[in-house]
């Protein structure tokens, strides 16, 4: 993943919603239940760490009972140190006291209550990406230090390694044609990390390798679950023996020449395909992804930051979001204005020769509609303007309007060149504009010869692209020539 490009805008759940979520994970309510139990009488290690004596008491403080009740409480205990619920009073004695961010659990603010959970479950993806502990300790040496090349461990590639899993999940949520709420199987996870998107068939070593991913992944969601970043289904344990066996079939079903990313889960029955584990973001995952990717640089915008904008930021901004997402945005933005004055900013915003012009425009024109007739009198004012008139004709039309004046010959040159090179920057080369090029081929038998002429900075390149697009070699010729003719005009 790039941090040079903005990711797919998010829908984030209000922050009141999100911190009440983050209050009743069982991970931070075990902390904090912990942190209110702590005092002069709870010893520690010298890390900080709950003394193995104590750790009964501390499971039978939460409840806990079984075979992990211990380590269940040694994790609360940690995310409690880690977040500042607790705090060593007296190293020598090794004694704690309550931490002054337990209040914030009870009396801070949404904000507040969010900014702990995130420690938390810093926390927590640290742990992840460290190896169980009886691996560990198989390789410590008579110091006390891991011996990582006896691990066959890299702490900085196992670290990256679950960073690009969750930022490759962060995108399947945001992305408009991704699975969104529903579960993404995990041999589509791990494949996404482990096939190249070139890749034809995979071979058998790439699928161990995606098979040993799994596992890796099976261990670490179970980790995540207990803080909210995920709903994870495991791994069916029937499956664990083949699996760990390096069996010679692979050991789940990965889709032939196709990027995992992109086309998450294989095409066999979903029940079965649910056996190799299942893992959802939650809206208190997704938030909490969101903040780490800004706070390692990405550009990851969520659905309302444009909402105390201007005009331009939303429209320019917007061209980038998916239909879905912009219309949100766009909801949001015009919720916090007086109607007749958003059109006007609007159509303001929307003029311009620059490349990003013509999408701006279209996305004005989106914005528009969703104002409604109370936008008419600022879409009247801007009728004879020379990039905007065009817009404001069908706008008109479109609201029923009897009375728009009929556009000359040149202004229908110059909004098809328009409305041509706005569909160009928001799908590229797109059936839906293939379809469009084609008709306007078969409807106006001179148009070549007259679209060269249109003085509009977007001519040659929505001409080239019609040349590209249509499937008639003799009309994208003509189309090619028009483009020539077109380039040739504006440079002279």
């Amino acid at each position: 993943m790039s941090d040079s490009s903005p990711l797919p805008p998010v829908r984030l759940h209000p922050e009141a919603e999100l911190a009440r979520d983050a209050l009743s994970t069982p991970l931070l309510s075990r902390a904090a239940l912990l942190a209110r139990w702590a005092g002069p009488d709870t010893r520690v290690d010298a890390g900080g760490q709950l003394v193995e004596e104590q750790l009964p008491v501390a499971a039978e403080v939460l409840g806990l009972t079984g075979e992990d009740a211990a380590a269940e409480a040694s994790e609360a205990w940690r995310v409690a140190m880690d977040t500042g619920l607790v705090e060593v009073v007296d190293e020598q004695a090794d004694t704690v006291t309550t931490g002054e961010d337990l209040a914030l659990l009870t009396g801070g603010s949404p904000h507040d209550v969010l900014a702990v959970w995130l420690g938390a479950l810093e926390s927590v993806i640290a742990d992840a990406a460290v190896p169980d502990l009886d691996a560990l300790i198989d390789v410590m040496d008579e110091g006390g230090a891991v011996d990582f090349s006896k691990l066959d461990w890299d702490p900085e590639a196992e670290a990256e390694f679950l960073d690009g899993v969750l930022g490759n999940l962060y995108l399947l949520t945001a992305s408009e044609d991704g699975p969104g709420d529903a579960p993404v199987p995990l041999p589509a996870l791990a494949a996404s990390m482990i096939i190249p998107g070139d890749m034809g068939e995979p071979t058998n070593d790439v699928l161990e390798q995606v098979s040993d991913a799994m596992m890796r992944l099976d261990d670490q969601f179970r980790l995540l679950e207990p803080i909210g970043l995920v709903a994870y289904q495991p791994v069916d344990e029937a499956l664990m023996g083949d699996m760990e066996e390096g069996a010679d079939e692979p050991a789940a079903p990965v889709e032939e020449n196709a990027d995992p990313v992109d086309e998450p889960g294989a095409p066999v029955d979903e029940t079965d395909v649910s056996r190799y584990g299942m893992v959802r973001l939650t809206p208190l995952g997704l938030y909490g992804l969101r903040a780490r990717l800004l706070e390692a640089g990405f550009e990851a915008p969520a659905v309302g930051d444009l909402a105390d904008k201007g005009a331009d930021a939303l429209l320019d901004a917007g061209a980038g979001y998916g239909s879905h997402a912009a219309l949100a945005e766009t909801e949001q933005w015009l919720a916090r204005r007086e109607p007749l004055v958003a059109a006007r900013e609007l159509l303001a915003a929307a003029r311009g020769s620059d490349a990003g012009a013509p999408l701006r425009r279209l996305r004005c024109q989106q914005a528009l509609s969703l104002v409604g007739a109370q936008a008419e009198p600022a879409v009247r004012a801007v009728l004879d303007d020379p990039e905007l008139g065009g817009l404001a004709r069908v706008w008109l039309s479109e609201l029923g309007a009897t009375d728009v004046p009929a556009p000359s010959e040149d202004l229908v040159f110059w909004l098809t060149v328009d409305t041509l090179a706005a569909q160009l920057a928001a799908e590229g080369n797109s059936e839906e504009l293939q379809a469009l090029v084609e008709g306007l081929a078969q409807q106006h038998s001179g148009f070549f010869a007259a679209a060269w002429r249109v003085d509009h900075p977007a001519t040659p390149e929505v001409l080239e692209a019609m040349g590209r697009l249509h499937p008639d070699k003799r009309i994208a010729k003509e189309a090619r020539k028009a483009a020539f003719k077109a380039r040739s005009q504006q440079s002279g």
